[in-house]
């Protein structure tokens, strides 16, 4: 009790006190020390009645009733007590509670009397080990499979429902979260078997403390109703959820789904193998040759589809040539019991082959679809006592009439989708590269059958100078259309990679692009064309990544041993809007680390929105990194993490991990504009030669050298820059100037006295070109290095 004002509970217990004759207390218990904050010290010895918060000393205490007594030294208490006499003894044993205590227990009382007096509503008390402590469900009393008091679940319902009921419940008792109109059919273990539906509502129930001491459950029988509406129900979905996946196999497993347990015991469905690839099936008549082939199969209460039955994926054998195989054929529904069968099919192997255990009742209905025959659904009934009858047959042809639209849809589909499929792998790179100083994997996933192939792609493009550019992008829509509008960007991507253009001017001139393929585009759809994009350029020498992203998700860098983040790139708007600026962002990728551009297709798998699946993408991404070694194998696994979902958009992967290029590789120099300095640059570029033992390339590096350096020196002013870069096989020739003009190649006539350096350089070198930075240009130019010199 323990409380500091009349009417208020105690925290719990029941007060206890040894009263004499003449109403003098002479025990006192610890409950009553603890709850009415009186030590035993001030009360043994003294009057019962001193403890009342107003005593009259002219009336007796009653032997129960209601009384405000005192609550330590300030606070009253309102109790209600009762007195019991002790056989031989003369003292008088004295209860009190809280009075309000003793309300709720009486309701409590009545609540629950009332609960186990109901004959529409069942009720169970179970403990903690889900044993029946009280209940009205009892043979007679309810509708509901009888539970006996101390039953547990698996003593009246099937293993699998008393597991899943209990596991249910479990949650309830360990969590504390009440469960509300839970449905579940439940189906008796002993004879006679029966099946109900019922919708039950539990709350765990709990002592004083607060403790779980077991679980109240309400139950109503909706048995009958549920049978009422089977059937109807059957029809409905089978006509709203048959055929809105497009994949065919999917399709088949959704019709078998439809009709097991609800209408059959057992179903199969056999489709042609030309439907299976998309193609029409041939138009057949007569023979026993239906050229089928088992494709989904389902048996009732989640049992495996017997082993001596044909199996998923077996070809339909030749039947002889019978009138009900013509019936088929020719699009009726047929209707035969196990006797007609088996005296059609005579074979003993193919009888076993075609009738389950306990099948006694066969229904096949034809998958027809503009006068062709697409495949067949077949049913049996083997636990069910009454055969199918014509209603039934009505029924099942009705059924599969609908099932034919979905799958005849799903193969136009198939055709379409292996047709798009194709066309977009052909238009994507290598999915691996490897050069000395970068490795790249690219994966491509494309939409699970049901959805459109987008315009995803990935792109890892080597450039001049060891530099590699990375791309990944996705179109806008789905189908040919976005395909092709695909394999148009990706043309462009690497026109533009060849122009050497920084990420932000390469967005610029792709965002002019697909403005001009929407003008080309059908009023129509002309909001509809655009795309998103993410263009990255390493430089291996700096060990930096430039990139810029054209609304595309920013990139993932994992760094080896720290966690993985999203580059902080700021996105501009998706190519096709136009009249906005992109943004760049440099960032170090430390040779070893990874770095993920993807598109938002993979992000969908980790996470319900963008932001979620970034963080679950990277933090895969910084867990396997340790343990996948190879880009490939940690690619494969990146595509397969997430939520395992089906991917419903087209996604698209580019790892790239780049190596160290070792410090003596880059040799740099600077020189003034001053005619001296081109003899200054060869004799530098000559002595790294020779340092590096490339001395068979050093004349010809001299002369490109010398031609570049004096063009620097006499039209673009300096300082002038000389670089050599040493690779695998090629060795680059660089030289930097503060100009903005452009080289051009020409053929000098035999009387002009210049003009020729340019086309020297490119006779002696393997391939030349330029490219601008954020002030002048830069020049370079390609020599294979001499095999016996070579690194």
């Amino acid at each position: 009790m323990g409380a500091s004002e009349a009417g208020e509970g105690p925290p719990g217990g029941v007060a206890a006190a040894l009263v004499d004759r003449r109403g003098v207390v002479k025990g006192w218990s610890r409950a009553a020390e603890e709850s009415l904050g009186l030590p035993a010290a001030e009360v043994l010895g003294r009057s019962v009645r001193r403890l009342l918060a107003e005593p009259d000393p002219r009336s007796a205490l009653p032997e129960s009733g209601e009384a405000v007594v005192r609550c330590g030294r300030t606070g009253t208490l309102a109790v209600r007590y009762t007195t019991e006499r002790l056989r031989g003894s003369s003292v008088a044993l004295l209860l009190a509670v809280a009075a309000d205590r003793a309300t709720r227990a009486e309701q409590a009382e009545d609540v629950f009397r009332g609960l186990l007096s109901q004959d529409r509503v069942g009720f169970l008390l179970r403990d903690t080990d889900l044993a029946v402590l009280r209940t009205n469900v009892l043979p007679g009393e309810f509708g509901g499979p009888p539970q006996a008091v101390g039953s547990r679940l698996s003593d009246v319902m099937q293993p699998e429902d008393a597991a899943e009921t209990e596991e249910t419940l479990r949650e309830v008792l360990e969590t504390g979260t009440a469960l509300a109109a839970e449905e579940q059919h439940v189906r008796s273990s002993h004879p006679p078997y029966r099946e109900w539906s019922l919708s039950y509502s539990a709350v765990r129930t709990e002592d004083a403390e607060g403790r779980p001491t077991g679980v109240a459950i309400w139950l109503t029988d909706a048995t009958e109703h549920w049978r009422a509406a089977r059937r109807a129900d059957l029809r409905h979905r089978a006509s709203a959820g048959v055929g809105n996946s497009l994949d065919i196999n999917r399709t088949a497993q959704e019709i078998v789904d439809n009709l097991v347990p609800e209408f059959a015991d057992a179903s199969w469905v056999d489709l042609s193998d030309a439907v299976l690839t998309g193609d029409e099936p041939p138009r057949t008549s007569g023979g026993g040759d239906l050229f089928l082939r088992r494709v989904a199969v389902r048996f009732a209460g989640g049992k495996p589809w017997p082993s001596h039955l044909l199996p998923v994926g077996a070809a339909i054998p030749v039947f002889p040539d019978m009138q009900m195989v013509r019936d088929v054929q020719e699009g009726r529904t047929i209707v035969v019991d196990r006797r007609e069968l088996e005296e059609a099919l005579t074979d003993p192997a193919r009888i076993r082959l075609a009738v389950p255990e306990g099948g006694h009742s066969l229904a096949i209905a034809p998958l027809f679809a503009r006068g062709l025959l697409l495949g067949t659904v077949g049913v049996w009934r083997t636990e069910r006592p009454e055969p199918f009858d014509e209603d039934d047959a009505y029924l099942l042809t009705e059924i599969a009439a609908q099932a034919a639209l979905g799958v005849d849809n799903a193969r136009r589909y198939t055709r379409e989708h292996r047709a798009v499929d194709s066309l977009q792998r052909r238009l994507l790179p290598q999915a691996s590269t490897s050069t000395r100083v970068m490795e790249t994997t690219g994966s491509y996933v494309p939409a699970e059958a049901g959805a459109e192939i987008g315009g995803d792609w990935f792109d890892a493009l080597a450039l001049p100078s060891l530099r590699t550019a990375l791309v990944v992008g996705d179109v806008f829509g789905s189908g040919l259309h976005a395909t092709a509008t695909m394999g148009r960007l990706r043309t462009a991507v690497q026109t533009l990679a060849d122009l050497e253009l920084a990420p932000d001017e390469m967005l610029t001139q792709l965002d002019a692009l697909v403005a001009r393929l929407a003008a080309e585009a059908e009023p129509a759809h002309r909001d509809t064309v655009g795309a998103t994009c993410l263009v990255a350029l390493h430089d291996p020498v700096t060990g930096r990544c430039t990139m810029a992203s054209a609304g595309h998700p920013p990139p993932i860098l994992s760094v080896t041993d720290e966690p993985a983040d999203p580059v902080a790139l700021q996105p501009g708007p998706p190519l096709g809007v136009g009249g906005l600026p992109f943004e760049t962002a440099t960032v170090e990728v430390p040779p070893g680390s990874v770095l993920a551009l993807y598109t938002d297709g993979l992000l969908r798998r980790y996470g319900a929105d963008l932001d979620a699946g970034t963080r679950g993408l990277a933090d895969r991404l910084a867990r396997l990194q340790h343990t996948e070694v190879g880009l490939p194998s940690l690619a494969k696994s990146l595509m397969a993490g997430g939520d395992g979902s089906p991917f419903r958009d087209d996604a698209a992967l580019l790892l790239a991990r780049p190596s160290a290029l070792a410090p003596d590789d880059v040799a740099s120099w600077e020189f003034p504009a001053e005619p001296g300095s081109v003899a200054s640059a060869r004799n530098a570029a000559t002595g790294k030669l020779t340092e590096w033992g490339l001395e068979a390339n050093a004349f010809v590096t001299e002369l490109i050298v010398s031609e570049l350096v004096t063009n620097a020196v006499r039209h673009a002013g300096g300082p002038v820059g000389l670089r050599l870069i040493r690779g695998d096989e090629v060795l680059y020739c660089e030289v930097t100037d503060p100009s903005n003009t452009q080289p051009r190649l020409r053929r000098a006539r035999t009387t002009d006295e210049g003009g020729r350096g340019l086309f020297l350089v490119a006779q002696l070198s393997r391939r030349w070109g330029s490219r601008y930075g954020q002030s002048g240009k830069t020049i370079w130019a390609e020599q294979e290095l001499s095999a016996e010199f070579s690194v």
